[in-house]
C-alpha cells in the first residue's frame, strides 16, 4: 500500500529540521511556479532554489504534481484561516468596513501568495482543486454572513455568500489586470457595489 497521503507528501517530517526543510522546499516551489508556471517549472530548479539536493526533494515529494498539491493545500488552509479571523470582529464592523475588508481580502492574499492562482488554474485537474477551494471559501463566507445576519435563512445566507464571493473575485481580477486605466476608481466602484448589496443582506 502506498504511504503517500492526500497532500502528496511521501514522507512526513518528524523533527523540527525536517519541517523547516519542507517549508523551504515549498517556498522555493512557489517562487518557481510564479516565474515559469506549473508546466515550465522543474523539480531540479526547485531543489536548486531551495539549496537542497534533488534526492532530498524527492524524499518528501515524489512528483511535481505532489509538490504542487501540497503547496496548494498550504495556501488553501491559509486562506480559510485568514478569513476565519474575521468571525469575531466582523460582528462589530460597519457595512462600510465589511465591504472594504471583503473586497480587499483576495487582493491582499494573492499579493502574499502569488503562486496560489497559477496553481489553481494550471496544475493537473485544476477544476476539481479550484472547485473544492471555492466551495470551502463560500462556506466560510456563509458562516460570517450568518453571524451578522441571524435573521436570514440558510438558503438566503448561502445565496449571499455566492454573490459576495463573486464580488471578491471581481475586485481581485480588477487588481490583477495589467495596465488597467482607472484601476482605483473601478475598485472603489466595486467596493460601493459590495456595500450596497450588504446593506440589503444585513437590513
Amino acid at each position: 500500500m502506498s504511504s503517500q497521503n492526500s497532500t502528496g507528501v511521501r514522507r512526513k517530517p518528524q523533527r523540527q529540521r525536517g519541517h523547516e526543510r519542507v517549508a523551504t522546499l515549498l517556498e522555493a516551489a512557489g517562487a518557481c511556479f510564479v516565474e515559469k508556471g506549473y508546466e515550465g517549472a522543474t523539480m531540479t530548479e526547485v531543489a536548486a532554489r531551495a539549496g537542497a539536493s534533488i534526492g532530498s526533494l524527492y524524499q518528501f515529494f515524489p512528483t511535481k504534481e505532489a509538490l504542487a498539491r501540497a503547496l496548494l493545500q498550504q495556501y488553501a488552509e491559509a486562506v480559510y484561516a485568514e478569513l476565519g479571523k474575521f468571525a469575531e470582529p466582523s460582528v462589530q464592523w460597519t457595512v462600510e468596513e465589511w465591504a472594504e475588508r471583503l473586497c480587499g481580502f483576495l487582493i491582499n492574499f494573492r499579493k502574499r501568495h502569488p503562486a496560489f492562482v497559477p496553481l489553481v488554474e494550471s496544475m493537473p485537474k485544476p477544476a476539481a482543486d479550484g472547485l473544492n477551494i471555492r466551495r470551502r471559501l463560500r462556506a466560510e463566507l456563509q458562516a460570517l454572513l450568518a453571524r451578522r445576519a441571524p435573521h436570514r435563512s440558510e438558503e438566503e445566507t448561502y445565496a449571499a455568500a455566492v454573490v459576495v464571493q463573486q464580488m471578491m473575485k471581481g475586485a481581485a481580477a480588477i487588481q490583477a489586470e495589467p495596465a488597467m486605466p482607472g484601476r482605483q476608481v473601478a475598485l472603489l466602484e466595486m467596493q460601493n457595489a459590495m456595500q450596497s448589496y450588504l446593506h440589503g443582506v444585513f437590513g
